[in-house]
C-alpha cells in the first residue's frame, strides 16, 4: 500500500474528464469512492478505477 497513488480533486476530474463541481458532488453524495484528509477530498486510484469498471457494467 506504500505506493498507492493518490489524486485530488483536480486530479481525478482530469483522469475522468470532469468538472471539478461534479468530482465535489459526487463525493459529498458518496456516489464515488473518497476520503477527507484535513477538509480535502482524496481519492485512492485503484478504488477510482474499480469504481469505473463497476459503472461500466452498470450500462450493459
Amino acid at each position: 500500500m506504500g505506493s498507492e497513488e493518490i489524486f485530488t480533486v483536480q486530479e481525478v476530474s482530469q483522469f475522468l474528464k470532469i468538472a471539478e463541481k461534479t468530482t465535489y458532488r459526487l463525493a459529498l453524495k458518496g456516489e464515488i469512492p473518497g476520503f477527507k484528509v484535513g477538509g480535502s477530498w482524496r481519492f485512492r486510484k485503484a478504488e477510482i478505477e474499480k469504481w469505473i469498471r463497476e459503472q461500466e457494467k452498470q450500462c450493459l
